[in-house]
């Protein structure tokens, strides 16, 4: 009897110790499944990473079954962090492609920009005084193209009309005749007419050929150096642009390398792609002033050859009405002796 007691009562401690040990661990496997919640609220970035949670909660089943699992119990929360950290591997390569889009533009941020080196880009990003010569080099330019329309018209209407008046007075014989013949036209030639015979005129009663002669001569002389200040009216403007434009456009180019040296010392960098712009916009201002340099040079020296051919005609000119005017001062004479001698 008392060994049937002693079996009970063993049998009821025994019983009791494995409900007393049951409890803790459905305590543990209860803790577990807590973060199963947390793990249901994070995107669907990462659907494999919830898959391994039901392996991890998978051997506590058996557990509540037999007493002598404690001890797995109590690695289950070991397993369940190795699990969750496991669950969130998978996510880290997802931000790498973040860093290496940062890395992509911030080198483009910090790779400098090329700007359009065109000429009008390079004006506008010049510097002040680059500007001012560039733009009184560019005026340079347009009053050389403006001379040579304007003389080429001039020597060619001039020419012209000498030429043709030359051969009206080829056969006059006296100066009123190459008057008639010429009618009321303005040119060098009609003036050179007109000082013949106002001097015949004014020396009228004078028997000294000679003198009248060289009087007209002066006159024409004076007509000839008027013909020939009017006539080169602009070159002088030729020549000076020929001359000075290089040097003013080198100006400008040394101006602006000193600016952009400048920069360089402030930038502390040597890239090309920094100091390139600032040096084509010094070179620019040597480019236009050869621009207009080198156009007014060779009109000038074609100017001067044409100039040259129509002070040739002037000098005819002066040559037809120098031999009218001494026909008619023999033609008087002869008249008067011829009277004398009747």
């Amino acid at each position: 009897m008392k060994s049937t007691s002693f079996q009970a009562s063993l049998a009821a401690a025994v019983l009791m110790a494995a409900t007393w040990l049951a409890s803790p661990v459905s305590a543990q496997q209860a803790q577990p499944a807590a973060p199963a919640p947390a793990a249901a609220q994070r995107p669907a970035a990462s659907p494999a990473a919830a898959a391994p949670l039901p392996s991890a909660v998978a051997p506590a089943v058996p557990s509540v079954a037999t007493p002598a699992a404690p001890v797995p119990a109590a690695s289950t929360p070991a397993a369940a962090a190795p699990a969750a950290s496991s669950t969130d591997a998978p996510a880290a390569p997802a931000p790498e492609a973040a860093p290496a889009d940062a890395g992509s533009r911030t080198l483009k941020s910090t790779a400098p920009a090329m700007k359009e080196l065109s000429p009008w880009v390079m004006f506008m990003s010049a510097d002040f005084i680059v500007k001012a010569v560039m733009i009184g080099l560019a005026f340079a330019s347009l009053v050389t193209w403006t001379v040579f329309i304007a003389k080429s018209i001039e020597l060619s209407v001039a020419s012209g009309k000498l030429r043709s008046a030359l051969k009206k007075v080829a056969e006059a014989r006296s100066l009123a005749e190459a008057q008639m013949a010429l009618g009321t036209k303005q040119g060098i030639l009609p003036s050179f007419l007109a000082a013949a015979l106002r001097e015949a005129r004014m020396s009228a009663g004078l028997s000294s050929d000679a003198g009248i002669k060289e009087r007209a001569a002066s006159s024409f002389a004076e007509i000839v150096r008027a013909e020939q200040r009017r006539i080169r009216i602009g070159m002088g403007v030729l020549a000076t642009i020929g001359s000075t434009s290089p040097f003013v456009g080198l100006f400008g180019t040394v101006w602006g390398i000193m600016n952009s040296f400048i920069g360089i010392s402030k930038s502390q960098t040597t890239n090309l792609a920094v100091v390139a712009p600032g040096i084509a916009e010094a070179l620019l201002a040597t480019a236009i002033g050869l621009v207009a340099a080198i156009p007014a040079v060779i009109i000038y020296n074609h100017f001067s050859r044409v100039t040259k051919s129509y002070l040739e005609l002037v000098s005819r000119a002066s040559g037809a009405s120098a031999r009218l005017l001494s026909r008619d001062l023999d033609r008087t004479h002869g008249t008067m002796h011829s009277r004398a001698a009747e």
